[in-house]
């Protein structure tokens, strides 16, 4: 009798997603924990480190919606293998970076901001295509929090494994070896990717016809809307606009912890470099649980409430939870009860990430990647905004206050919920996408 139960290729699609964003992370965090020995070794300033890491984020916001409309239009799989290879190569060269004294300061600062735009650029396409082209083809939109929450947990633990990696490659190796050491994670998950990853359930002969019926689902209608066309319908829609604005403001906070956690625990609060790694390596284990919760529960409260209410109740909750831990954190004066409250506040952002995307996705319908993109592109500008505006902030008030800032822009962010229906696709002001 033939087996009619559902095969679980989407399964294997999901921990290729998920791998590629583990390594993201990796590759990403590597110069938050190196800065702190790159600027002595190269002789930059503070500031300076804020203009590298700023130029990652300006890289990786403006090509995030131009990457959700690359990767609809190459395909996922030929557009991040290559993109996942330039990872590892810019990576590379990162570690290649002349000491002062081979070439003035400046011309080292040159090449770091560079090369760090440039790499935020090749990782810009990763999340709008992956949950835009991949989740959205490969996954029901039931599953679309939680195989999104997945991704979240991914790049929490890659940006974990790099807290105590990273600093141990900096104490062994130099600040050079551990760009050249972790490099090689781009090239590996590019073949990976490659040779697994198919574009959708019917190319895939691995999937059987149950597989096929269950992923498809509920399944959002297509628009008439061209790829070449949709930017315009995009950037009119108001549901966009909102949760683009909502994500810039509770990406404030994140990057608030991925820029400057780590610093803030060892040029700040007088840690070892050793134990600054395992510490900022909490928040992102945190981070881990709680990326899986919130995208289980905001798909649960959307079955139940409907995904208008449902996604709604879980970010607004979380990004009100946020602000208050931020706050006291930022002002506690036992090291451990810092630690503790700034991770909750972390977990914070993390518990709400994988909704955001839901609701992008179902925003978008056929063109998720777009919608998905545009959020993201605000989700990441802000970083180079906070990657400056941080360290000023803690040069003229101090690191309490600077650490304080993000308590506002979660508040914002829990407000620009109003104005989101995640009931409703763009460009279609009554049509529903399946809940």
């Amino acid at each position: 009798m033939r087996d009619t139960r559902p095969t679980r290729v989407r399964w294997l699609v999901l921990a290729l997603i998920c791998l590629m964003s583990f390594v993201s992370y990796v590759l990403k965090s590597t110069m938050s924990v190196a800065g702190v020995s790159m600027i002595r070794d190269l002789g930059l300033s503070e500031l300076q480190l804020g203009a590298v890491l700023s130029a990652y984020a300006w890289g990786y916001g403006i090509f995030q919606m131009p990457g959700g409309v690359f990767g609809e239009a190459k395909g996922a799989r030929r557009s991040m293998a290559w993109l996942t290879l330039a990872w590892g190569i810019l990576t590379f060269a990162t570690g290649l970076v002349p000491g002062r004294a081979a070439a003035p300061a400046a011309v080292s600062l040159a090449m770091l901001v560079l090369l760090r735009f440039t790499l935020g650029a090749a990782q810009a396409p990763l999340y709008p295509v992956t949950s835009g082209v991949s989740i959205a083809r490969w996954f029901p939109p039931r599953l679309w929090g939680f195989a999104n929450g997945l991704g979240s947990t991914a790049l929490t633990l890659g940006a974990a494994a790099a807290g105590p990696g990273v600093a141990w490659l900096v104490g062994t190796a130099g600040w050079r070896g551990s760009f050249l050491a972790t490099a090689p994670l781009g090239a590996l998950t590019a073949w990976l990717w490659w040779r697994s990853y198919r574009e959708s359930p019917a190319e895939d002969s691995r999937v059987n016809a149950s597989e096929r019926e269950l992923i498809g689902a509920g399944a959002p209608a297509s628009h008439a809307a061209s790829v070449a066309g949709v930017w315009k319908a995009v950037a009119r829609d108001r549901d966009v606009l909102a949760i683009t604005g909502s994500y810039f403001c509770m990406n404030y906070v994140f990057y608030l912890f991925f820029n400057w956690f780590y610093y803030y625990l060892v040029d700040v609060r007088g840690l070892s470099r050793q134990v600054g790694g395992y510490f900022s390596g909490a928040q992102w284990i945190v981070g881990a649980m709680t990326a899986v919760l919130g995208g289980w529960l905001g798909d649960r409260l959307a079955r139940r409430f409907g995904p208008r209410r449902g996604y709604r109740l879980t970010v607004v909750g979380g990004m009100l939870l946020c602000a208050p831990l931020l706050v006291a954190g930022a002002l506690a004066k036992n090291g451990a009860l810092a630690v503790a409250l700034l991770s909750l506040s972390f977990g914070a952002t993390q518990l709400v990430d994988g909704p955001y995307w839901a609701v992008a996705m179902r925003i978008g319908g056929a063109h998720g990647a777009v919608t998905s993109g545009l959020m993201n592109t605000g989700g990441n500008v802000v970083g180079g905004v906070g990657a400056l505006l941080v360290p000023l902030v803690a040069r003229a008030f101090g690191w309490p206050a600077a650490i304080s800032t993000g308590a506002i822009f979660a508040l914002v962010a829990a407000v620009l919920w109003i104005w989101i229906r995640a009931d409703r696709t763009f460009g279609h002001a009554a049509a529903e996408v399946s809940s």
